[in-house]
């Protein structure tokens, strides 16, 4: 059974820790206060008690939180915690607040756990000092490992070329960012990209041997026709891609699934950059569409007969399709629709695992996104 993690545990066992656990909660909520037995009589409502020496109750629920927040000092706490660490990609981040709550201090998982995000919200809570050591927030340059992580932007794989690119941009070295497709504000507009970064829109617009790193945004598939730019490449999938699906009713989730990502191979694009899947609203109920939606982790959007009836750009009308559901395309003018797009990517095409099998019907549209000046 999968247990649903809290945000936040904070940690106190002084007097003076017991004031500012309050600020805390009362700024960010969706908190559990865990309080040293002899300080329990202090302790407000709904407290946890938590025995000394805590190592027992750290290790208890350490992976219940996203985040612990302990109003004790770095050494006690990293003494406490070490045996616990793992991997940055799934360690909780630990903020440290000191007893006189003038500082916040960022310990652990600082980016990919958000440990410097909830250290910047504790220390607005408690009026103290955030402390951030990791170089690209120190230097107010571009995090390479979570960039564009609150606009929806993942990595194509964490591990790949990460390491490399990070220190290449924390270091000024000469670094290609290729966009090709996402959201323009990945960076401030507002603000010239960081000293040694160069921005372009298109693979061929950069000679991977003239850059130490490139990052590119992207929701195509390159290894094969870009392999030296794909060499250095940390990828980013912005969500771009809309799906229209169609089906026989009753189709199984295994013809739907195979057919799409037989379509996105034929295309060379990336599943991680589907922002939705789209339909009409007859198909609403459609299991094996809602739970292709459930695994994939994206909405799956319907929408009326009549709305899409009048959707312009649509390449395969049909007379037989608007008979049985009112409207003369379903997947082609879903995805066009939801995406804003005025051209499909992909028209609709059909797919049947067996000679006498379900069908299914994907079209496939990009969100036409504002370009960066």
């Amino acid at each position: 059974m999968t247990i649903k993690k809290k945000t936040f545990a904070i940690y106190v066992i002084t007097k003076h820790g017991l004031a500012t656990a309050d600020k805390i909660m009362a700024s960010m909520g969706d908190c559990d206060l865990y309080v040293s037995s002899r300080l329990f009589a202090d302790a407000p409502e709904g407290a946890i008690e938590m025995s000394l020496p805590m190592k027992k109750t750290l290790k208890e629920v350490w992976s219940q939180y996203y985040c612990h927040i302990h109003i004790i000092s770095v050494g006690a706490v990293f003494r406490m915690t070490k045996d616990f660490l793992e991997d940055k990609k799934i360690d909780p981040a630990i903020v440290c607040v000191d007893d006189a709550a003038r500082y916040a201090i960022s310990l652990l998982s600082g980016h990919v756990g958000k440990g410097n995000l909830y250290t910047q919200q504790v220390a607005e809570a408690i009026g103290a000092l955030p402390i951030i050591t990791t170089a690209s927030d120190s230097i107010g340059t571009l995090t390479v490992d979570i960039l564009a992580r609150d606009l929806g932007w993942s990595l194509d794989d964490e591990s790949r070329n990460v390491t490399k690119g990070s220190a290449d941009v924390v270091n000024a070295c000469r670094v290609a960012f290729i966009q090709e497709t996402g959201e323009p504000q990945f960076w401030p507009l507002d603000k010239a990209l960081p000293k040694g970064v160069e921005y372009y829109t298109a693979l061929d617009q950069v000679e991977p041997a003239d850059f130490e790193t490139l990052l590119i945004a992207s929701d195509h598939e390159f290894e094969a026709s870009n392999k030296a730019h794909w060499d250095k490449a940390v990828i980013y999938r912005p969500k771009s891609l809309v799906l229209g699906l169609g089906c026989d009713r009753d189709a199984p989730i295994e013809v739907v699934e195979t057919g799409m990502l037989s379509f996105l191979k034929e295309q060379n694009l990336s599943a991680k950059s589907i922002k939705a899947f789209t339909s009409v609203d007859k198909k609403a109920d459609e299991v094996a569409l809602i739970e292709l939606a459930k695994k994939y982790e994206v909405p799956f959007i319907t929408y009326p007969a009549e709305e899409l009836d009048v959707v312009e750009g649509i390449e395969n009308p049909s007379d037989v399709v608007k008979k049985h559901v009112g409207t003369r395309s379903v997947a082609e003018a879903a995805c066009l629709l939801n995406s804003g797009a005025t051209k499909l990517l992909m028209p609709k095409t059909a797919f049947k695992l067996e000679e006498d099998g379900k069908n299914m019907t994907c079209a496939i549209a990009r969100i036409p996104f504002d370009k960066r000046k």
